[in-house]
């Protein structure tokens, strides 16, 4: 869960630099996640993105996607460990959030994340609105 964004330009304020966290969740588990937002200290108004999609990026240059519901908010840097325990309170594996800064989110569709150590792939996409949209091939999603 470590926070991949340049220290500048940003927006901060007495807790850190403002985050966008995003949470990767099984359709499912969706009501068991929001409960436990629900619990944390400070107020969490999510955007829920049903239909998300996980893409991954392979040397080779080709692409998978799986569906997925992505849950996501604002927050300052200093409640992130705040967040990744009272996920894992609930029983959720901290690896499901990502964080990006404000300002790369605004800016950015699908923002890509390198790979854990030991993936088989090179960088991982959430896309919202990831339904319906063709690949580089053409090719319906």
């Amino acid at each position: 869960m470590s926070p991949t964004f340049a220290p500048q330009p940003s927006l901060a304020g007495r807790e850190g630099t403002l985050v966008c966290i995003s949470i990767s969740v099984e359709a499912a588990a969706l009501e068991a996640l929001l409960e436990a937002l629900a619990q944390l200290d400070f107020p969490v108004n999510p955007q829920i993105y049903h239909d998300a999609a996980l893409v991954y990026r392979y040397a080779d240059g080709h692409e998978d996607s799986e569906p997925t519901t992505l849950v996501e908010f604002p927050a300052y840097v200093g409640r992130l460990e705040e967040v990744g325990k009272g996920l894992e309170a609930w029983g959720f594996d901290k690896e499901c959030i990502q964080v990006t800064s404000m300002l790369d989110e605004i800016h950015a569709d699908c923002a890509p994340q390198p790979a854990p150590p030991g993936a088989p792939y090179l960088t991982q996409y959430r896309c919202k609105g990831w339904a319906g949209r063709k690949d580089p091939a053409g090719r319906q999603r």
